[in-house]
């Protein structure tokens, strides 16, 4: 094992209970700057720098997150899609050659993606099938019975479902579910001009309408920013932060200046202008 493969083998990891404590964790790890991953890249590149590969893995974590989520749809754990994909960020920070001139996070989408979905391929299948212990043992009785008796009638369709101690709509779903054949996940080499190759799973199992990185960077603004105002509203005295949250942050219960004004025995024209001042106070602190 190389000596950057032993870095990315024993990065510290989060002792998390839950994939939301995961992402939360992976969500506050600061991004890097252009020239930031530029200098860590080439000291990895140049000198194997176990340290620069391992910054990084740990700030590119979110972007792995967010390619993960993108192939929920077939039924597979969170945790293990996110997972694989890590495994294909390891590698791309292993490869990645800052000479080309691109960010890490256009290089290492295809090795993410890669890893992810070999994943999918080798599970996805079985998933679909059978779900739940009660769908396994329906699966396996299922395919002996259709040995000997082949496609079901109604007659044949109570008599499984009275054996298997099922309800005849559970036997129903299971046949249709083996009935189905498998399609390739990919198109192959010779696909392109053929009527399936639009059919392909690997067209589908992504949003391709938006930038990616563009996408966590605005998160992460709208996060900082949403962070601010919580701060600067802190710095108001209590009434101040009462008219304010009653009158713009309750989005279920939105109070009138005149109730407020009967709240705090005060005209309705006082309670505006302590909002007014309340809202130009926190205008300065954001603008500093």
């Amino acid at each position: 094992m190389s000596q950057v493969d032993k870095s990315m083998a024993l990065a510290p990891t989060p002792q998390t209970g839950s994939i939301e404590s995961y992402v939360s964790y992976v969500s506050g790890i600061d991004m890097l700057s252009a020239d930031e991953e530029r200098e860590l890249a080439y000291k990895l590149y140049e000198g194997g720098d176990l340290e620069s590969a391992r910054q990084l893995i740990f700030s590119h974590l979110r972007f792995v997150v967010h390619i993960a989520r993108s192939y929920s749809g077939y039924g597979l754990p969170q945790a293990d899609l996110i997972q694989e994909g890590n495994i294909g960020l390891m590698k791309a920070v292993k490869r990645f050659n800052p000479e080309v001139g691109v960010r890490l996070v256009s290089f290492a989408v295809h090795w993410i993606k890669a890893e992810i979905h070999e994943f999918v391929l080798k599970n996805w299948r079985i998933v679909k099938v059978a779900t739940t212990k009660a769908q396994r043992k329906l699966f396996f009785n299922l395919r002996k019975s259709k040995k000997r008796l082949g496609w079901f009638n109604n007659d044949e369709v109570a008599t499984v479902a009275e054996t298997l101690g099922v309800s005849k709509k559970e036997v129903l779903e299971m046949e249709s579910r083996m009935s189905n054949y498998d399609m390739a996940f990919d198109m192959g080499v010779d696909d392109d001009d053929s009527d399936t190759a639009a059919y392909s799973p690997s067209l589908y199992l992504e949003a391709n309408n938006s930038d990616m990185a563009e996408n966590i960077a605005n998160e992460q603004w709208e996060k900082r920013s949403n962070q601010r105002l919580l701060s600067a509203i802190k710095t108001l005295d209590e009434r101040s932060q009462d008219i304010l949250h009653s009158r713009w942050l309750d989005d279920n219960n939105k109070t009138t200046l005149q109730e407020l004004a009967d709240k705090y025995s005060v005209s309705a024209e006082r309670v505006r202008q302590l909002e007014k001042n309340a809202m130009k106070k926190i205008q300065g602190l954001l603008a500093a």
